[in-house]
């Protein structure tokens, strides 16, 4: 049975970034190879290259979402604007916050936070309860009927 929540929070748990996880866990539904997906998804952990901001989780949602209700070339983006914003609200809500930083606590862009994030086992204890929350999230949305306005 495919289950894009244990694929998500396994590919986590294999050394994969919060993003690829997320995106390739539910890209080979739509026809995106794991590879690719992983690929794409790359740059996107540790809230933008390390960057401390938007949490990888929530960019790999967006990216899945995005081959749903994503606009066809040429249509507005209305649509996964409004979807991607629902996310957004539903993950700020049982997470709080949408920057790695906030979440984690640590601002990996700083000399040393990400030794100090590894030393406190961030990685381990904080990250996979985002994933699932993230994947959670996506599986219930792509699920629904509602069509992007």
């Amino acid at each position: 049975m495919y289950d894009p929540i244990q694929i998500a929070t396994s590919k986590f748990d294999q050394g994969f970034s919060c993003s690829q996880s997320l995106f390739s866990a539910f890209a080979l539904q739509f026809g995106v190879s794991d590879e690719i997906a992983s690929r794409i998804a790359s740059p996107f952990g540790g809230g933008i290259a390390r960057q401390g901001e938007t949490c990888g989780a929530v960019t790999g949602a967006l990216m899945a979402l995005s081959l749903k209700f994503g606009p066809r070339m040429g249509e507005s983006n209305d649509g996964i604007y409004h979807i991607s914003q629902e996310f957004l609200h539903r993950f700020q809500q049982q997470n709080t916050y949408l920057q790695c930083r906030q979440l984690i606590n640590f601002d990996l862009s700083q000399p040393g936070d990400l030794e100090e994030a590894r030393r406190y086992q961030v990685f381990d204890k904080v990250c996979p309860i985002l994933v699932r929350s993230a994947a959670e999230i996506v599986l219930s949305m792509l699920a629904s009927d509602e069509q992007p306005i």
